[in-house]
């Protein structure tokens, strides 16, 4: 294949395959949000303290965190096309541990080993994305990303309807999922290892912005987006693992209606984090970032401090507007480091699961010492943080955006 016609290649839109790693994603996704989900199962049965809940999430969010650089960076230089089924025989695994997990022991190693496959399943997801976007990057983020936030809005909607009435050991039916999950990865694989042999003449590509950056300025900006990256998954730590808890102590209601709740929220996520990426194609990662993070502020401000209806109402315009940053947020960070896509959607995606582990073990902690209204208060802060985005450099083509300004008219 000439360099012309592998550079055709980078630019097509392979829906096809974004589809499909998307619905994988969905089901990988919706298996993590299992745990969550039971939290408040098992604390009530094992007698756990928020603590103890806390630290199952830093160990689960961890092991879905720290591997995932290194797996990135391994996989700049060694692409696994057959990875991401790799991934979903370890997540299989842990759920049928988790199904039967009777200590707190037992169940930190079971989420443990469903963080393990998460570590190794969405690296090579993000980049066989990227690859299968073409010139539509954030929109193939998107998809790949809304799948994920489908799944996890599913998860506690499932966990309503089949793990509360049925028990911890009802798990065991999401299993399936992790088969449907690994199949379906595998013709993805195929397509991978295809791709990889048909572009190795097309060369990376560096947009002109980003080569006037000094390497310290690169630096700069991937800092500012990991602290971005703090502020919304810190804050959707708090969200995640004790919405359910502060409905249930602020307002009185049973485990299943906060469940509902909890869903209406992650599905808020999956429909912020669509409209994030095609935003950021057209007008500009950087204004996605600074209106998702900042723009979720005076919303978040409110929020502790209203009934249980315009709670509910907040909530899901919270995760509208705060999902939508994390695509905007992880293509920015692959434009200034277009050689380690790999290892860029390793670090976010780690820092995504690490955060929010270290924000749910912190949050417990501080639940345990004051109160579930608490956290809620101090963490409705968090987004102001959004105000750093100010210092990102531009790397957006003025003439792209003009381009695009002139479609929409």
């Amino acid at each position: 294949m000439t360099e012309t016609s592998a550079a055709n290649e980078r630019e097509r839109t392979f829906f096809a395959v974004l589809f499909a790693i998307s619905f994988a994603h969905l089901l990988n996704d919706m298996m993590q949000s299992i745990i969550p989900s039971i939290y408040p199962v098992i604390k009530e049965k094992y007698g756990f303290t928020f603590g103890q809940i806390g630290i199952i999430t830093l160990v689960f969010q961890m092991t879905s965190s720290l591997l995932q650089p290194l797996v990135g960076r391994y996989a700049d230089r060694h692409p696994m096309p057959f990875a991401l089924s790799t991934g979903m025989v370890f997540t299989l695994t842990g759920i049928i541990l988790l199904s039967v997990a009777d200590t707190f022991v037992f169940i930190m190693a079971a989420v443990g080993v469903i963080g393990l496959g998460s570590s190794i399943f969405h690296p090579e997801a993000s980049r066989i994305a990227q690859m299968a976007g073409g010139l539509k990057k954030g929109l193939a983020q998107s998809i790949f990303q809304v799948g994920g936030n489908g799944g996890s809005a599913i998860g506690p909607l499932l966990a309503a309807v089949i793990v509360i009435p049925y028990g911890q050991y009802s798990i065991m039916w999401f299993a399936i999922a992790a088969l449907v999950a690994g199949a379906t990865l595998l013709p993805v694989g195929r397509w991978y290892k295809g791709m990889l042999h048909r572009m190795t003449a097309a060369r990376v590509r560096v947009n002109p912005a980003v080569a006037a950056l000094s390497q310290r300025r690169i630096r700069w900006a991937i800092v500012i987006l990991c602290v971005l990256t703090f502020s919304k998954y810190f804050y959707m730590a708090s969200m995640t693992s004790y919405f359910t808890f502060f409905l249930i102590d602020k307002f009185g209601v049973d485990i299943q209606v906060s469940q509902y709740c909890l869903f209406a929220f992650m599905a808020a996520v999956a429909v912020g984090t669509v409209l994030g990426g095609s935003i950021g194609d057209r007008y500009g990662r950087k204004y996605v970032i600074w209106g998702s993070i900042l723009g979720a502020a005076p919303f978040t401000l409110v929020l502790p401090y209203v009934g249980f209806t315009l709670t509910v109402i907040l909530a899901v315009i919270i995760g509208l507007v705060i999902s939508s940053a994390f695509s905007a947020i992880l293509v920015y960070a692959t434009e200034l480091k277009p050689d380690k896509v790999g290892m860029m959607a390793g670090l976010f995606f780690g820092l995504n699961f690490g955060l929010g582990g270290i924000g749910s073990a912190f949050f417990g902690w501080l639940a345990d010492r004051t109160s579930i209204e608490f956290i809620f208060r101090v963490s409705t802060l968090l987004p102001l943080l959004g105000i750093v985005t100010a210092f990102l450099p531009n790397i957006e083509p003025a003439s792209r955006r003009a381009c695009s300004r002139n479609r929409a008219d």
